[in-house]
């Protein structure tokens, strides 16, 4: 596995910028700036919510995130999103590169082809998108939990558990991964013993 070390660097480095990038940016918004407020509000009450609320709040952000404010916009996505579903990650990537050239600061474009480039395995260009994502939105669980799908890909576990922790962090309801936290958990302390 040496060769995805170099990889490795790469993917930690990026994030780390993606990060850096997003702290020094705010609290980011994916869609019109007259969501802030109620994104805030759907955030909070994520935090104290039972795991069967969860999921309205969860659904509300991502109607929220999907919506960039211009309806050619959202007709790229709502395409790039069928066609990721489809599993026709081509077309998906012509869809989502479309969007993030004409709207480059719509979180959600990046995130949506951040996937498509992740199901083509192509994961530098995943990163990089997730790096685009998380800069403008700081709080885009469903871009960490990806980023963490990649790091356990390349078989770096503690940096996965590190991800989805603060994924949790944001989110504490995310579906599976409390069970992949768990899993990790359990894998890093055998790396270590």
């Amino acid at each position: 596995m040496k060769a995805a070390l170099p990889l490795h660097k790469f993917v930690v480095a990026a994030f780390a910028a993606g990060l850096a990038l997003a702290v020094a940016a705010g609290p980011g918004l994916a869609g019109p700036k007259e969501d802030a407020a109620e994104l805030d509000r759907l955030f909070a009450a994520l935090k104290e919510a039972d795991a069967a609320d969860a999921g309205m709040l969860e659904s509300d952000i991502w109607r929220l995130w999907s919506r960039s404010g211009s309806p050619a916009m959202d007709l790229l996505l709502e395409r790039g999103e069928k066609a990721v579903a489809q599993g026709d990650y081509e077309a998906a990537l012509d869809h989502l590169t479309a969007l993030t050239d004409h709207a480059p600061d719509f979180a959600e474009g990046w995130n949506q082809r951040a996937i498509a480039w992740f199901h083509l395995g192509r994961f530098g260009q995943s990163v990089e998108d997730i790096r685009r994502t998380l800069a403008l939105n700081p709080r885009h669980f469903g871009a960490m939990v990806g980023f963490g799908a990649i790091l356990e890909a390349m078989e770096r576990p503690d940096q996965a558990l590190e991800v989805y922790r603060a994924a949790l962090a944001i989110h504490p309801h995310l579906e599976g991964i409390d069970e992949a936290v768990k899993r990790l958990e359990a894998e890093v302390a055998g790396q270590e013993l």
